[in-house]
């Protein structure tokens, strides 16, 4: 798909807003192998080829995590929202005219390779839209409000959905206006694509990209990179 990746111009968002309430700290400072969690990040979307600039989206505290030199890409901050849609709109008002493709990330999936990156925007690129996913693969069990299983779910066509996920900048643009004209929150872009009645193309992670969530989470990225 080298082919592909060479003509597709794509934008970066980096998801920096949240509070991180359930880890207690902030999770984006947190030291992973000798770096910030979201400064690890950044890196994977400045080696990705099919990056041309990056825009972080929230708190002045968290561009700080970045360090003070000069990228070899074009960097931006722009100040996030009470949402996570609210935080994304923020960041596709600032992308550069003329780029045609968005790819929108966690910055808490510090462990994303650029590789897997180049290979979301190329299916993007051939599908219209594509975000990143891993496969259901664990038995799954309904339960009642006491927390007692009461059924298996069949797992077959389930996805666990991750990040990045790419568009074209007019279709989600579109998909976030139509979010607000109808008064809904969605938790990630596909959702909101959806809204549309437009499919999104899942492209099955090469290596773990799991999000920072917990102090246990951060224990495993740790032993991941080591």
């Amino acid at each position: 798909m080298g082919g592909e990746i060479q003509q597709v111009k794509c934008a970066a968002i980096l998801v920096a807003a949240g509070s991180s309430r359930r880890m207690g700290f902030d999770k984006l400072a947190a030291d992973l192998a000798g770096q910030p969690v979201l400064r690890r990040t950044l890196e994977a979307f400045l080696a990705a080829e099919s990056v041309v600039e990056i825009i972080l989206v929230g708190p002045e505290e968290r561009e700080k995590l970045l360090g003070e030199q000069t990228f070899q890409k074009p960097l931006r901050h722009v100040a996030g929202g009470a949402e996570r849609q609210d935080s994304v709109a923020a960041g596709l008002a600032a992308i550069s005219e003329g780029i045609e493709w968005v790819a929108i990330h966690d910055g808490a999936r510090p462990l994303i390779s650029p590789a897997d990156i180049d290979r979301c925007v190329a299916e993007a690129s051939l599908a219209g839209a594509a975000a990143m996913a891993r496969r259901v693969t664990e038995t799954l069990k309904r339960a009642d409000d006491e927390d007692y299983s009461m059924a298996s779910v069949a797992r077959e066509g389930l996805w666990f959905m991750e990040t990045p996920q790419v568009f074209r900048v007019g279709l989600i643009r579109e998909a976030y206006a139509a979010v607000r004209a109808r008064c809904l929150v969605v938790t990630d872009e596909v959702s909101a694509v959806e809204t549309l009645g437009k499919r999104v193309k899942l492209v099955e992670s090469r290596l773990p990209n799991l999000k920072i969530t917990t102090p246990a989470d951060l224990a495993l990225a740790e032993a991941l990179l080591s």
